[in-house]
């Protein structure tokens, strides 16, 4: 079994002939695009089908060169090839953005898209993504100032967000006079050790001080110009852009945060409890919101982790059980922390070749272990995905988290079937962390940038005001059921989601996804084995549809509370039980 990835199956180095040429192909290959679209044809079927050719061409060329940069890059901060490659990158990422503003304008002149459409079996299979196209034209930036614009996000909201992630990635905290990344500092919050937790806490909330200003002004700087690249769209701020981008409508997200909100009291009620359980008095505090419970101090070797995934996951699906081997045994992940590499963990797809690679920063808690099913469950997905065009595999965010933690429902109650008695407790709460975060904490997370964004209009957020408002926000979710003495104002520096330029509010996709996910194991457990071709064929039309439309074809209306009441219902019962356990331990 490999333990780091295996990069080779794209380039062989930076210095592989094969890369130059890709490198060098890749401005010609634009060009020409370019030229495509804006040539004369008047067969508009036929230049319609063959600008479609091209950009999945140009999708595929450039993913391969991409995926080389950025994998390279979260492992190895400092990678001099890799970061070289950044700039032009980054500049074709912009040209091919232009590209599909000018093809969107072209699509939204024709006089007869539906019949464009239709005249071509190839375009017909992709008419969804057509008329998307063409309804975006409303959206593109104004073509007279669209270069100049995009040509200063790469020195703006981008720049700033690559710089984030390198001042993240070559962090180092002082966990018991011992640099160590931050990455394996954060880690330490799973340790059984209640004394190695607290120092861990602390050591990470003062590491922050190190790069607080610049982590500051990056964040200021990318909601900033988020704000203003929503107003030159013609969006109603970023969150209207956002949800658009998503395929989805606000009532859906309100509907979802509704039973969210009513279930915050018996959420709170579970930290207290384990609050209780671990000494506190006064809710749990933030360096045990983590913390193992019970005696069971159990972790697993790499190996262990691969045998009980591929065990569990075959049962589930012989193809899932099959790609999860395949993804140990062939170099898929890079599984362990180290100087120089990112914090969290991700999953990137290849369409071409059908493969994805997955970065984790694995210690051996039962909490890893489900961090690697959450990621291959991500990599089934992009399995999925490969029956489509690739221009139909554009998954929006809250879609794209589903499959990795329907794997995580999967895996906990797996785990939980086979416990003991005296484990139940201990699985339990296992289980509420990780479903906790997904809707506890990502509250808190939505509920701080909508005030980072709002702030925009009038001032940057000092450093200050930014740790208040995060304490506020987790007042605002978690309540007292965090000790409000001890909480982390630091999250906005810690997550990275708040840095993307082309994500903004990248929390309520975590909170969409683990909910959904759970709603459709709810169904795998009511029809067995006849769902499984179901939930494969709905993980493949996922960037096919709107997202109500998706999931309206499984049966499911998510854009009232009652289906979010039901899969939040089911996290409530594993509080209430855990409540029930901890009071009579």
């Amino acid at each position: 079994m490999k333990t780091n990835w295996d990069l080779s199956v794209f380039y062989n180095g930076f210095d592989d002939p094969a890369y130059a040429r890709d490198m060098q192909a890749l401005p010609e290959r634009i060009e020409a695009l370019r030229a495509l679209i804006a040539g004369e044809n008047p067969d508009a079927a036929a230049k319609t089908r063959q600008i479609v050719d091209a950009i999945e061409s140009l999708t595929l060329l450039m993913e391969r060169l991409a995926m080389m940069m950025m994998l390279t890059q979260s492992t190895d901060a400092e990678h001099p090839q890799a970061n070289a490659a950044q700039t032009p990158m980054n500049r074709a990422f912009m040209a091919v953005s232009q590209c599909e503003s000018a093809f969107s304008r072209y699509l939204a002149s024709l006089e007869d898209l539906d019949a464009v459409i239709a005249a071509d079996e190839e375009l017909t299979r992709r008419a969804f993504v057509l008329r998307e196209y063409a309804e975006n034209a409303r959206h593109n930036l104004p073509e007279a100032i669209e270069s100049p614009v995009l040509k200063m996000q790469l020195s703006g909201g981008k720049a700033l967000s690559q710089l984030r992630g390198k001042l993240e990635a070559t962090l180092t905290a002082n966990f018991r006079g011992e640099e160590i990344p931050l990455s394996a500092v954060r880690g330490k919050a799973y340790d059984p050790d209640p004394a190695v937790r607290k120092d861990a806490y602390e050591a990470e909330i003062a590491c922050y001080k190190k790069i607080e200003i610049p982590m500051s002004v990056c964040l200021n700087s990318i909601k900033a110009e988020g704000e203003t690249m929503a107003e030159l769209k013609g969006y109603n701020g970023i969150l209207d852009m956002t949800l658009a981008s998503s395929r989805l409508t606000a009532q859906t997200l309100e509907a979802m945060w509704t039973a969210i909100r009513e279930a915050l009291p018996e959420l709170r009620a579970y930290f207290r409890a384990k609050g209780r359980l671990l000494g506190h008095a006064n809710g749990l505090p933030f360096y045990d919101l983590f913390a193992p419970i019970g005696e069971s101090t159990k972790t697993y070797t790499i190996e262990e982790a691969r045998d009980m995934l591929v065990d569990v996951f075959t049962r589930f699906s012989p193809e899932m059980g099959e790609m999860m081997a395949t993804a140990f045994d062939e170099g898929w992940i890079d599984v362990y922390p180290k100087e120089g590499k990112r914090g969290g963990a991700f999953c990137s797809g290849n369409y071409e070749m059908n493969i994805s690679r997955i970065m984790t920063n694995y210690s051996g808690s039962l909490s890893d272990v489900s961090t690697l099913a959450h990621e291959l469950g991500h990599a089934f997905n992009n399995k999925q995905l490969n029956r489509v065009p690739v221009m139909m595999t554009d998954t929006p965010m809250p879609l794209a988290e589903t499959a990795s933690t329907f794997n995580e429902t999967v895996l906990s109650d797996f785990v939980r079937a086979a416990a003991t008695p005296e484990e139940e407790l201990t699985l339990l709460d296992a289980s509420l962390t990780e479903n906790t975060q997904v809707m506890v904490d990502i509250y808190s997370r939505f509920l701080f940038e909508q005030k980072v964004v709002a702030a925009q209009a009038d001032h940057a957020m000092s450093v200050a005001e930014l740790k208040e408002t995060m304490l506020w926000a987790q007042e605002q979710s978690y309540g007292d059921g965090l000790d409000p003495e001890v909480r982390h104002p630091y999250m906005w520096a810690c997550k990275s989601h708040y840095y993307s330029t082309g994500r903004h509010f990248y929390n309520f996709p975590y909170a969409f996804g683990g909910l959904f996910g759970r709603g459709l194991y709810a169904r795998y457990k009511a029809e067995g084995a006849s769902f499984v071709p179901v939930y494969c064929d709905l993980l493949s039309r996922f960037g096919s549809d709107t997202i109500e439309n998706v999931t309206a074809s499984v049966g499911i209306d998510v854009t009232t509370p009652a289906f979010w009441r039901e899969a939040v219902g089911t996290v409530v019962e594993e509080a209430r039980r855990f409540v029930e356990l901890a009071d009579a331990k």
